[in-house]
């Protein structure tokens, strides 16, 4: 399975779509008040639907960016606020943490080979040494 398309919750469909642009992403679907679609560079999609009351749940949308400190740099100089980061995890993946308009938790990363290789992937000799320790 490969991710391709994440769908969040909104309130306000306007304030929620000039988010996601402002982060970089391509709308191509505009449908107010009620949907919107967007792309990323490499293709995949997220969307927004309006709904009554949306609101943190345990979702959390991590979007990769090569150059991370400077596009949170970037964003903050457009007034895009920023509850943590960017900082170094010690899974090794830097990481800088924000809420969109509607409460919805995102996670702009940087992790390199770490994301599908970490080295405690199941299969891979350090994880069988860590084991014998």
């Amino acid at each position: 399975m490969q991710l391709n398309q994440v769908t969040v919750g909104c309130t306000d469909y306007a304030v929620s779509v000039a988010f996601y642009r402002a982060l970089g992403l391509t709308q191509i679907v505009d449908a107010p008040p009620g949907y919107a679609r967007f792309e990323t560079p490499t293709g995949e999609t997220f969307s927004i639907h309006r709904v009554d009351a949306a609101g943190p749940g345990g979702t959390v949308i991590y979007f990769e960016v090569e150059t991370l400190d400077e596009t949170v740099a970037a964003l903050a100089v457009v007034g895009i606020a920023f509850d943590s980061g960017p900082r170094d995890e010690s899974w090794g993946w830097r990481e800088a943490r924000l809420r969109d308009p509607a409460g919805n938790a995102l996670c702009l990363y940087r992790a390199g080979d770490y994301r599908r290789f970490p080295p405690w992937r199941i299969g891979q000799d350090t994880q069988a040494k860590e084991m014998q320790e």
